[in-house]
């Protein structure tokens, strides 16, 4: 796919140009025009005074769309032509001597506070003129969004030294940093304060108050104060009912509701989207539906809590559905909504619905939103279609990271890792600066792909970055190098990080399950324990894979228990493993006790009970199969492969071919490894070669190494050994590179035929393919090469070299000795350290008839028996 060249834009600039083409404010053409009335504006109080309230209003305009419309939170780009807008409004004040003064420079301040412009808003502050407590209130107002606590406790604590008495609004403010923050102990403090000064019975206040008690998960202070009010306003009910909600008490919470509706106090809009927000955060989406329903006329925030709440929880059928109902109900989506509605799409890879949900924000004018751009792109890379996904990306004037980052995901889940290094590249040429995220990306892409030597690259990028201490890239890199089967190099980086998560622990325990060194995961899921870290369901599952390699039934009840404590054990991911563990270890009761007791059962789960009973009890397995089916779930390759490998003989033949017959129906694609891998088994191990021919024939080319070594192993195993080496040549001409089992299977059939011509040519072949003997190919080779001794000593010194712990080229070349006659060599093969025949009492004669099956290797560099325990003696 070809990447556009991106160029960065200057929306800053654009956004004063068309400010100033919009607001030609009255001082502006005065300056211009200095022969006009109001060119002199010294002698003329009237004009001035006409100046100031303009710029009054215009500043107090743009705080009121920000209250109304929460501008800040929905649309960014709103708040930085506000900016834009009150710069120019201060610049003229500032021009005319009023920037600074009364209600003029009050009214800049808390329009920079509400921008978030941080440090116009404290240089406005520190040259204001007669600061009153609506000056203060807007800079704390500011902190407080902003999350600043501390720089809240300090201005509050300035306002106080400077002789000014807080109002009721500036301990709301200071109330709210608390609770932001869960800071009860300054919380408590400020309420202390109030008391003294006489503000403890404001009903805004007490709303304040109670929110901040039941935000710090102090319910029974917040309930102190809440009975203590003679009249509750609704922030006040609302802020107790989302407190016990929060803190896991929804009985409580309704009570509280039903109280407020006894009270003949009706719950406005905003009473209502509070307390279904705090229902869905704790997770009670039915308590949240509930409430939902008897809103008279849900605003879109209401609409949006509902979408989202469903989106993120797993339940994307329910959001559509939702935003269904919204569109019927004629509200208008916003960018939230547009954002939760695509997140949902995308994890249904529904991706007709993805484009209607586009034509909307194109209709509303909301594509070119950066959020709404990036819940796009999400979208289409999701649902493979990046070239959708590139269009919207070059179609967004402005970027930032968070875009990059999307792109650059979407192409590494979709596997186009040249896209992937090839946006990187722009990106940088574009000036951005990659973060964690950007990294974490790319190293996830390198890690799927194997491409090992690209990561490397990248992670010289990320020292020089001095980001490798980051813990998200940290979890990357042990991650990658894992997956690419550097083992010791992810080791390595995993010991490198300081402060290890969950995520970290996994990473390497599923490294090691997967790379089959199931002992050191063992050791590593023992140490996180031993750290304090509670194994999640990632850590389980793939232990339990662990023992269920290595048929650890002891290991993996200890784990079972773990399991069990955490309350993990029936649970969907952790569940499955746990059946399949069972039931590679033999248990199949056990098994079968773990799925009767998951609540939701998944098509994994019932694999792993299929497998289980596929080995001895294949009619309990087909049971399963329409269990899966009883149950409205689709059956995938794993499952009719289980089924299909114990289909071994020709009396299931006919089940064979049924099974063939479902996954045709079920339009599962079978031309991949797996499943054709095992469709060509069964009518091989049924001697149906024919079928099986037939079948492959079907398959679509290029074929993959995996089935034409099926395939040859098939004719192989049926002696049809001139139709295998038929189906190798074929195989060469498709060059379709041979593996070992390839080798094994083809030099079987030519031992067979006793092809030594075959033999000698497939031979050099393996080794220039980078193949070397093992046991399989030396005992293949061991008839083939008889008589050849110089081509059958080179694959035996060969093996020898690579492992000599390997017995089988000391049999492949002591049986080539002993068929040559060559004893002298065969002697020194079997007892290395005697040099000199004047030791040996062997005679030689009673040997030379020997055939050399009467050899028999007990192992390297022991005895040889020749027929006759002439060589057992030895020497030292």
């Amino acid at each position: 796919m070809r990447l556009q060249n991106l160029t960065r834009t200057s929306p800053a600039l654009r956004s004063r140009k068309n400010f100033l083409s919009r607001h030609h404010l009255t001082t502006v053409a005065v300056a211009r025009h200095p022969e006009s009335r109001a060119s002199s504006l010294e002698p003329d109080p009237i004009r001035g005074f006409d100046i100031h309230a303009r710029l009054v209003r215009l500043c107090l305009r743009e705080c009121g769309q920000f209250k109304s419309h929460h501008l800040f939170d929905e649309m960014p780009q709103r708040a930085a032509r506000a900016t834009t807008m009150c710069k120019v409004i201060h610049g003229q004040g500032t021009k005319y001597g009023i920037g600074s003064k009364g209600s003029l420079g009050n009214a800049i301040l808390d329009l920079y506070a509400k921008c978030g412009d941080v440090d116009y808003a404290e240089k406005a502050f520190s040259r204001l003129e007669g600061r009153d407590i609506l000056a203060w209130n807007s800079l704390l107002s500011m902190y407080s969004r902003r999350v600043s606590v501390q720089q809240v406790k300090w201005h509050f604590g300035l306002l106080k030294r400077n002789g000014l008495v807080p109002n009721e609004f500036t301990y709301s403010i200071v109330f709210s940093a608390c609770a932001r923050t869960t800071d009860v102990d300054f919380g408590k403090q400020v309420h202390c304060d109030l008391v003294k000064v006489g503000w403890e019975f404001s009903s805004f206040c007490k709303g304040s108050i109670i929110d901040m008690y039941a935000r710090c998960d102090c319910l029974l202070d917040a309930r102190r104060i809440f009975d203590g009010a003679l009249e509750p306003d609704t922030v006040s009910w609302t802020a107790m009912i989302a407190g016990y909600i929060r803190g896991n008490l929804p009985e409580e919470a309704l009570k509280v509701f039903e109280k407020v509706k006894k009270a003949g106090r009706e719950p406005d809009q905003v009473a209502f989207v509070t307390v279904i927000s705090a229902y869905v955060g704790a997770g009670n989406l039915e308590g949240g539906r509930e409430l939902f329903s008897q809103m008279p006329n849900p605003d879109v925030v209401a609409w949006n809590v509902m979408i989202s709440g469903h989106a993120q929880r797993g339940y994307e059928v329910e959001a559509l559905h939702f935003f269904e109902k919204m569109r019927r109900a004629g509200t208008k989506s916003t960018r939230s909504t547009l954002g939760s509605i695509l997140s949902a799409i995308a994890a249904l890879g529904a991706t007709k619905c993805g484009l209607l949900v586009h034509a909307e924000a194109i209709k509303q004018g909301l594509s070119s939103s950066v959020y709404v751009g990036s819940s796009l792109i999400s979208m289409y890379a999701k649902c493979g279609r990046m070239e959708a996904a590139m269009k919207v990306f070059d179609a967004l004037e402005e970027k930032n990271v968070v875009l990059w980052n999307a792109m650059l995901g979407g192409f590494a889940q979709n596997g186009y890792a040249s896209e992937v290094v090839e946006l990187f590249t722009q990106m940088k040429r574009c000036g951005f600066q990659p973060d964690e995220y950007t990294y974490t990306s790319i190293l996830s892409a390198c890690a799927g792909l194997e491409y090992i030597e690209v990561g490397r690259q990248l992670h010289c990028t990320i020292i020089k970055n001095r980001l490798a201490s980051n813990l998200f890239v940290g979890n990357a890199l042990v991650d990658m190098y894992a997956k690419s089967g550097d083992l010791d190099e992810s080791r390595k980086q995993f010991e490198c990080l300081k402060n290890r998560d969950k995520v970290s622990w996994n990473a390497i325990i599923v490294g090691y399950v997967q790379g089959e060194e199931e002992n050191e995961a063992f050791k590593m899921f023992q140490q996180m324990n031993l750290t304090g870290i509670v194994a999640d369901e990632a850590a389980l599952a793939s232990i339990f894979s662990a023992c269920a390699n290595t048929q650890a039934l002891d290991q993996g009840k200890q784990v079972h228990c773990l399991a069990v404590k955490s309350g993990r054990e029936t649970s969907l991911y952790a569940g499955s493993s746990l059946i399949d563990m069972y039931a590679k270890c033999g248990d199949i009761a056990a098994a079968l006790v773990i799925l009767l007791h998951m609540p939701e059962r998944s098509v994994a789960s019932m694999n792993a009970m299929i497998a289980g009973y596929a080995k001895d009890n294949l009619d309990q397995a087909i049971n399963m199969l329409g269990e899966i089916h009883d149950m409205g779930m689709s059956p995938n390759e794993i499952t009719y492969s289980s089924i299909l490998d114990a289909c071994g003989g020709v009396q299931e033949l006919i089940l064979g071919m049924q099974i063939h017959c479902c996954v045709l129906k079920s339009g599962i694609w079978y031309h991949e490894d797996f499943l054709g891998v095992s469709l060509l088994r069964m009518y091989m191990n049924s001697e149906s070669t024919s079928d099986a021919c037939i079948l492959f024939s079907e398959f679509p080319n290029p074929k993959s190494s995996v089935l034409w070594t099926a395939l040859i192993s098939g004719y192989t195993q049926n002696d049809c050994n001139e139709e295998a080496l038929k189906a190798f040549r074929e195989m060469q001409r498709h060059n379709a590179p041979p593996d070992q089992a390839t080798f094994v299977s083809i030099l079987k059939a030519c031992s067979i035929l006793s092809s030594l011509r075959d033999g000698r040519q497939i031979h050099p072949l393996m080794f220039h393919s980078g193949f070397d003997l093992d046991e399989l190919t030396s005992v293949a080779l061991l008839d083939i090469l008889h008589g050849d001794e110089i081509r059958g000593k080179l694959a035996a010194e060969k093996l020898i070299e690579s492992e000599p712990q390997n017995s089988a080229p000391y049999v492949l070349l002591s049986n080539i000795y002993a068929a040559s006659g060559n004893w002298q060599e065969l002697i020194l093969l079997c007892f290395p350290w005697q040099r000199s025949y004047s030791l040996l009492i062997l005679d030689l004669g009673s040997c030379k008839h020997l055939h050399p099956s009467q050899l028999q290797w007990t192992g390297a560099c022991s005895s040889m028996q020749l027929g006759i325990d002439v060589c057992s003696g030895g020497g030292n």
